[in-house]
């Protein structure tokens, strides 16, 4: 493997190759490094989550389509997932500090437009800016990471890190749900503003640039163009198939699309000079290893996840608050186990960690399978903590495996790679255990409905009653009888159960394929290609 040295940008004799100059005060030291970086990716992941809770008081407000508000959610998701390995490619070309510092105020103005716009065409466009500068933030935050910690410290790093996202993650509905209800929707976005110009200031004053001395000095530009519409098509494909159905043409167009989007983008890959994701990378098995690990982790925790948020609010009628509050126990135990995670796998490598983060990963989601209607909290606690237990040596450990395996200078590719495996994952997941939850609920719920000794359905309200069922809403017109209104909601809740059980059983499946890949991962090669910048 090649060795890299860095160049600093900031100091003396710009552009001449040195080793990594020490720090001067804070600037540069790696803990402070650290602490900005989680503040502007705090702000990505708080995101992805806490526009959820506002979305049905935008909706009223903007008097916006249901169409109109899941494409606020999609319009983020979709141009974050397409720009994270070119966002990643723009750091290790122009340094990550330059790109987390242009992320972090574009998501913050972005946002604040979001603010005070007053039509929902203004919002989903806003959100695909808030994607795209999300993509440019967090790759470099990794890369920034990679150049400043040495190996010893790089998994501690890479923990706290982890931590944070899953921590803003968890907490989004919470707090979304304190500012929708006591302040108004707009606030969810406008309190981006002063966190992003809290991590530009410290970004200036703190992070220095690192770039390996044979970074990248010119663009693929057919490499992104057809990276990136394979990733649209994918994850467009993805998004669409619930509604499309699996078995429509559309869903495998794009699909098919995908497919031939990625296979012209691999054979271009090995003729052009500098390729945007040079293939030779996935040499690496262990690389390799960690992407396919992310993706899994990601399919059978957000894919699973998906369902419990509406097993809590919609069976058991909680308010989205309370919902969060019942997921601190995933929130805390990530919080608690993510450094210590990082402390193991530097003491004994990723791949126990990560093997006994995928085996309690399957047995949460195989707890979560045998949640009923009136499952008590201290049971569902139970679950949700060992799942945050099993997610934190994965959500560090993957990341570990993926940038510390490549190169330096391309690190940001590396966390790009990352973080849209992750995005895919959770797509994927979203898009499969759904077409299970909609595949059992279907096949059941017509039964369940007759033995109960309710009225037949027409199949236009059939087909409505089920789609219901499948986010565990009881179907129950309005002046239908107690009685009535009683049985309907018992059968549909016990339907939903039925399909989040089998979903969720499939989610503890690819958890336990997954725990079979984590064998295959091995301490990041490379990582000390970065190390030693500043006290530590």
């Amino acid at each position: 493997m090649t060795s890299q040295t860095t160049i600093d940008k900031t100091g003396p004799g710009d552009g001449a190759p040195s080793g990594p100059a020490p720090a001067k005060g804070l600037r540069g030291h790696p803990w402070v490094t650290l602490v900005t970086v989680a503040v502007g990716v705090m702000m990505v992941a708080l995101d992805g989550t806490i526009v959820a809770i506002a979305n049905p008081a935008i909706q009223d407000d903007l008097d916006a389509s249901l169409a109109d508000v899941q494409w606020i959610t999609n319009a983020y998701f979709l141009a974050l997932a397409v720009a994270l390995i070119t966002a990643g490619k723009l750091g290790d070309r122009f340094g990550h500090r330059q790109t987390f510092l242009i992320g972090v105020a574009g998501f913050a103005a972005s946002s604040g437009a979001i603010g005070i716009s007053s039509s929902i065409g203004a919002v989903i466009v806003l959100r695909v800016f808030q994607g795209l500068f999300g993509a440019l933030l967090m790759p470099a935050a990794l890369g920034l990471l990679r150049a400043t910690f040495p190996a010893e410290k790089l998994n501690m790093a890479i923990g706290i890190w982890g931590m944070v996202i899953g921590a803003s993650t968890a907490g989004g509905p919470i707090l979304g749900g304190v500012l929708v209800e006591h302040v108004n929707w707009q606030s969810v976005f406008f309190i981006n503003v002063p966190v992003g110009i809290v991590a530009v200031v410290l970004g200036v004053m703190i992070l220095l640039d690192h770039r390996a001395e044979n970074a990248p000095r010119s663009f693929d530009i057919l490499g992104i163009v057809l990276l990136s519409a394979s990733m649209f098509c994918l994850v467009w494909a993805l998004i669409k198939a619930p509604a499309w159905g699996w078995g429509d043409g559309k869903t495998w167009l794009f699909i098919g699309a995908a497919l031939v989007g990625f296979v012209l983008f691999s054979l271009w890959e090995t003729r052009v000079r500098e390729p945007l994701i040079p293939l030779a990378m996935f040499r690496s098995v262990a690389l390799s290893a960690g992407v396919v690990l992310m993706v899994l982790m990601a399919i059978a925790f957000l894919g699973g996840l998906f369902f419990v948020t509406f097993y809590l609010q919609n069976v058991h009628g909680m308010s989205p608050v309370d919902a969060g509050l019942h997921l601190l126990p995933l929130t805390a135990m990530m919080i608690v186990a993510s450094p210590l995670a990082g402390a193991m796998i530097t003491k004994v490598g990723p791949r126990i960690p990560l093997a006994g983060g995928m085996v309690c990963t399957a047995l949460a989601m195989y707890g979560i399978s045998t949640l009923e209607t009136d499952t008590g909290s201290a049971v569902m606690s139970i679950w949700f903590a060992l799942l945050g237990l099993g997610l934190a040596p994965v959500m560090v450990g993957a990341t570990e495996v993926i940038v510390g395996n490549a190169p330096m200078e391309l690190s940001g590719v590396a966390g790009g790679l990352q973080q849209a495996a992750m995005q895919i994952g959770g797509s994927l997941g979203t898009a499969v255990l759904g077409a299970v939850m909609a595949s059992k609920v279907d096949s059941d719920l017509a039964g369940n409905w007759a033995d109960a000794g309710l009225p037949q359905l027409t199949p236009e309200q059939a087909h409505q009653a089920s789609e219901a069922v499948q986010v565990g809403v009881a179907p129950v017109a309005p002046g239908t009888p107690e009685q009535v209104a009683a049985k309907i909601a018992d059968v549909a809740h016990n339907t939903f159960i039925d399909g989040m059980s089998l979903a969720s059983l499939v989610a503890a499946g690819v958890a336990v394929v997954a725990v079979g890949v984590a064998f295959l991962t091995k301490r990041g090669v490379n990582a000390d290609a970065g190390a030693g910048v500043g006290h530590i």
